[in-house]
């Protein structure tokens, strides 16, 4: 039996601040359990929360980068959450009144752009980490208070496939913004999916799953695609799917239950007494949303504009924010922007894989490769030559000296090279008599011949070019 697949993604996202959504704590992540806390998120008597001015502001940036409505009324409302992981026994949230509502986000899939809408974003606080041991349980209250935002999509998801491409699209629209680190291993960005299917054009949706904390890309599409396998299986035997919360299990590739859901909790919602509606600065938002940075989808229309690259390069660089910061840099100096892309992509990619590094700890001068790409323009050395060259300038070299010292040059005096050409051919006269029988493998070894007498320095399309002339004429 067919059926249609229908996906919600909860996405919980810590924000970049230095310090938690309601107290003067430092948010701060890996630090030694229980020191990043003060009385606010310890529930001391007496003690009331104020509001993060820069939570805020990243709130704004972000539903305007998803295209939202923002409430310039801020409105907190209190979820009673009667767990450890909060001290004071109820969450801070917006369940009322998010700041940001009715967005959407566009990605790529194989059928071509599909548009995801989301229903809402709203600010909240993180709760505390626990640590379950066979008889006790740790808590650790770093986490406790740190700002979030959860942005909840419309079920408007098809496929795991669509899935990991709106989470990794939603994850690269935040980092370029700059109001989160997006670290799903470190639990900045955590995801939920709520999942059903039901039968191919029917109206009625099928009993939902949640999947619980889904810590990468990968793993979104994984579970998804397995939940997938599992309910068609079970309804495909006549059977029904049980309402309930699982989670997935890197060992085994499946999901597991975790507990079954009756129904919706009631959480007692109710308005947030020691916090006031905030009517926002008009101008103070505008300003916000008129400033926000480039985004992915901008820079890449950039880049296949200034640069004349192609989308495949274009989306390539965007994906890594590092990577193409770097390219920017680059692209200051050298005078043509494909060639490097084409360096970017292929031969610092790869060298940084080659030698687990990062921009960030590696040597290599932006400068440095730019000038590098304009010495392959200007024909100051070969191809060949810039990659024997770019070895050193990943140790910090400039690639000026690092040529001198090897005494690199590229020739291009045609008078040089034909001479070396007919030096060549006279000591391989089989050579000539295979190019007249139509081996045009022969032009390539007597080119080789040519590069070898010159020690690589002879300019290679040139070479080819007077060798093929030459060897017609003879």
């Amino acid at each position: 039996m067919k059926y249609d697949v229908v996906i919600g993604i909860e996405i919980h996202c810590e924000l970049k601040t230095k310090t938690k959504m309601f107290s003067g704590a430092p948010a701060s992540f890996g630090q030694r359990a229980n020191t990043c806390v003060n009385e606010i998120e310890l529930a001391h008597p007496g003690t009331l929360p104020a509001l993060n001015k820069t939570a805020v502001r990243y709130a704004i940036m972000a539903s305007t980068a998803l295209n939202m409505k923002v409430d310039t009324l801020v409105k907190f409302d209190r979820k009673n959450y009667y767990y450890s992981d909060l001290a004071k026994g109820y969450q801070i949230t917006q369940q009322f009144h998010p700041i940001g509502s009715d967005g959407y986000l566009d990605i790529e899939t194989d059928e071509g752009t599909k548009r995801i809408r989301i229903e809402r974003l709203h600010m909240e606080e993180d709760t505390a980490k626990q640590y379950h041991l066979d008889e006790k349980t740790l808590i650790d209250y770093n986490r406790s208070g740190t700002p979030l935002v959860e942005i909840v999509s419309k079920p408007d998801i098809s496929s795991g496939k669509e899935a990991a491409a709106y989470v990794s699209k939603l994850r690269e629209t935040l980092f370029y913004l700059g109001v989160s680190d997006v670290k799903m291993e470190e639990g900045s960005m955590r995801c939920d999916v709520n999942i059903s299917l039901k039968p191919a054009g029917s109206p009625v949706y099928g009993t939902r799953v949640e999947i619980k904390n889904l810590n990468s890309i990968s793993n979104v599409q994984k579970a998804i695609d397995e939940e997938i396998k599992r309910h068609s299986s079970v309804y495909d035997a006549g059977g029904s799917i049980e309402q309930e919360t699982r989670r997935f299990d890197e060992a085994t590739q499946t999901t597991v239950s975790m507990r079954k859901k009756e129904g919706a909790v009631d959480y007692k919602y109710f308005p947030e007494p020691n916090i006031f509606p905030i009517q926002l600065d008009l101008d103070w938002v505008k300003s916000i949303q008129d400033n926000l940075p480039e985004l992915p989808d901008q820079r890449r229309a950039r880049y296949m504009k200034d640069y004349g690259l192609g989308s495949y390069d274009a989306n390539v660089l965007t994906s890594n924010k590092d990577l193409s910061d770097f390219y920017e840099e680059v692209c200051k100096v050298a005078k043509d922007g494909k060639i490097a892309a084409n360096w970017c992509i292929s031969e610092l990619s790869g060298a940084l894989a080659k030698r687990n590094e990062t921009l960030s700890t590696m040597k290599l001068s932006a400068v440095h490769l730019g000038t590098l790409v304009n010495m392959i323009l200007d024909k100051e050395i070969s191809g060949k030559q810039a990659k024997e060259v770019f070895e050193d300038v990943l140790e910090g070299k400039d690639p000026k000296e690092v040529a001198a010292a090897k005494g690199m040059k590229q020739v291009s005096d045609s008078s040089a090279i034909l001479s070396l050409i007919n030096q060549v051919l006279d000591e391989n006269p089989q050579s000539i008599v295979d190019f007249k029988n139509g081996k045009s493998r022969a032009v390539g070894f007597l080119v080789g011949q040519v590069m070898k007498k010159s020690k690589g320095q002879a300019n290679p399309a040139m070479t080819n070019q007077l060798l093929t002339e030459e060897l017609k004429k003879r």
